[in-house]
């Protein structure tokens, strides 16, 4: 069987007992969405881009887009990510972003979230420069309200993706000191 159609028969299963209302988090035999696509090792972001203003260095707030990637058969709009990242178990910065205007990820596809602002460094600007040189951040904790089964980013199931975790997605650092 292909992973893509086993992922997805996974997915789609929920839509069976809950005709599609949303609920705090979506389970299947006990699994969270979250748990199921951690055990599965499907990273959903593809890469990170945090951008250090000037004003970062008093704030303790960066901006960041990411690049996130759609490994089923059917269009996903996200709506919502709350997320936690870092390295080496150690959390340097905390997010809880609306997008105004959701974003698409076409089936089999990649679509960037756009740049947001208000990522909070939770170690601080100092401690926070000392992981540039790696280039990596571990997903600790992220949950994505999403919207299954859109037709270009409208109607769809939503559904609550709880406890995601990521390890070592590339991540860019740039300067912006204008």
């Amino acid at each position: 069987m292909r992973f893509g159609t086993l992922f997805a028969s996974l997915v789609s299963l929920p839509f069976l007992y809950t005709a599609a209302a949303p609920t705090a988090s979506e389970t299947i035999g006990g699994l969270g969405l979250g748990t199921i696509i951690n055990l599965l090792g499907i990273g959903i972001v593809q890469d990170i881009n945090v951008i250090i203003t000037l004003d970062s260095l008093v704030t303790n707030q960066v901006q960041v887009n990411f690049d996130a990637k759609n490994p089923l058969p059917f269009e996903l709009t996200i709506d919502r990510v709350v997320s936690s990242a870092g390295l080496n178990g150690t959390v340097f910065a905390t997010f809880d972003h609306t997008f105004s205007i959701p974003f698409i990820v076409a089936p089999s596809g990649t679509a960037n979230s756009g740049t947001f602002s208000n990522v909070t460094l939770t170690q601080g600007i100092d401690a926070s420069l000392a992981i540039v040189p790696v280039g990596v951040l571990d997903l600790m904790k992220t949950d994505v309200f999403v919207r299954a089964a859109t037709i270009k980013g409208k109607l769809g199931f939503p559904l609550q993706i709880d406890g995601l975790k990521q390890s070592s997605v590339p991540t860019t650092y740039n300067l912006d000191l204008s």
